[in-house]
């Protein structure tokens, strides 16, 4: 198959709408959480306190999406690893850019989490950790400009999508050549790991968040550890249900899907502040990442959206989801910058920047999807795959 004819094969498949729509669900619900973090006195009393189990939750859809869109073709020869990775970098990478973009510009003006912490960084090093940002290289902990120790300082969240690549390739060169046998036996491994991190079994005894998979973002065996775990069982479970094809019917699937999704995401934290009752949260999340989660892509899938009106919110939201995750953390420098230069200011003038700088967001995202986003991949994909 040439191509061409690749290029207008996958077009030709039919979508998802309602995970298209769940995905941009939770993408609004992370910038959400990201937004009332800055007020958070921690994991304990964080509003919106489970709205970082959205990446665990896009790590299932991807790999649902990954199996239902290249197994077949993969398999077949009608693609091969070249135009898959070539096809991914290009769905990607674009905003990719766009974030690590955003993320210089906006990182000075938000002097990053501690104000006078720009005041002694180098002015190459930004610029630096933006070009590697573009070329998705983390870095350790050496580079920081904002005193969190990230892989990515420039754009927190792009840490989950260097474990997206990895899903990626681990796919195409070893994954996709599994049987639903060993998948089986790979996903009851990867949930007993995901038990460990959610009892904290092989975490250090001081280490700061008890019994949650938070974390994944560092360049440090601990975060590795957090980050494959967080990635192995939700992208392997999503495999599975794409191959094994049971999906569940539900009538007004996608409104119900996402009440799940977003009740997932906005529970309090399990068993309060007490120490004696964190393992009720480690249980909590293991049933949302476990359960819960795959249970949601099972029936997003054996579901339709019949009527146009959530067709087209379903298209909005599946356009704007990545867009919107990927830039929108930049902007919330900006928040806790002016969130601490302004302590005293009155709850109402609190609300009132934090609903401004989440409608910036979407339009940001919004704006750089039409404008950027999707006339570079129409045109890369126009030079790759199509016959000149």
């Amino acid at each position: 198959m040439t191509d061409n004819q690749t290029t207008t094969y996958l077009a030709s498949r039919p979508r998802y709408e309602i995970l298209d729509g769940l995905r941009g669900v939770a993408a609004l619900i992370v910038v959400a959480f990201h937004l009332l973090e800055t007020y958070s006195g921690g994991p304990a009393t964080q509003v919106i306190n489970h709205g970082y189990l959205a990446v665990d939750f896009f790590f299932a859809l991807s790999g649902f999406v990954i199996g239902y869109a290249y197994d077949e073709r993969l398999a077949s020869g009608k693609m091969g690893i070249r135009q898959f990775l070539l096809r991914r970098v290009i769905r990607l990478h674009p905003m990719v850019i766009v974030g690590a973009t955003l993320g210089l510009a906006l990182v000075f003006l938000g002097g990053g989490t501690d104000a006078t912490m720009m005041e002694t960084v180098p002015w190459w090093r930004p610029l630096a950790l933006c070009l590697l940002a573009c070329l998705m290289i983390p870095v350790t902990a050496a580079f920081d400009v904002r005193g969190w120790g990230e892989s990515y300082p420039l754009n927190g969240p792009q840490w989950s999508l260097m474990y997206e690549y990895i899903a990626n390739l681990l796919y195409v060169f070893v994954i996709r050549r599994m049987g639903k046998v060993v998948l089986s036996v790979c996903v009851g491994i990867f949930a007993l790991l995901t038990l460990t991190l959610t009892f904290k079994v092989f975490l250090p005894d001081d280490y700061w968040s008890a019994y949650t998979v938070i974390g994944g973002w560092g360049v440090d065996c601990t975060s590795f550890y957090i980050g494959f775990t967080r990635l192995l069982y939700p992208f392997f479970a999503g495999l599975l249900i794409s191959r094994v094809g049971k999906f569940i019917h539900l009538k007004g699937g996608f409104w119900w899907c996402s009440l799940i999704v977003a009740a997932a995401l906005a529970m309090p934290r399990v068993g309060g502040a007490e120490a004696a009752n964190f393992w009720m949260n480690g249980l909590y999340e293991s049933i949302c990442i476990l359960i819960v989660f795959p249970l949601v892509v099972a029936m997003g899938a054996g579901s339709r959206v019949t009527d146009e009106k959530s067709k087209a919110i379903c298209k909005w939201l599946g356009d704007i989801s990545f867009p919107l995750y990927i830039t929108h953390y930049p902007f919330i420098y900006i928040q806790i910058a002016w969130a601490n230069s302004h302590p005293d200011w009155s709850t109402g003038h609190h609300v009132m920047v934090s609903v401004g700088i989440y409608i910036v967001t979407i339009l940001v995202a919004y704006s750089a999807l039409r404008v950027f986003d999707e006339p570079v991949r129409a045109r890369l994909i126009s030079y790759f795959f199509k016959k000149r």
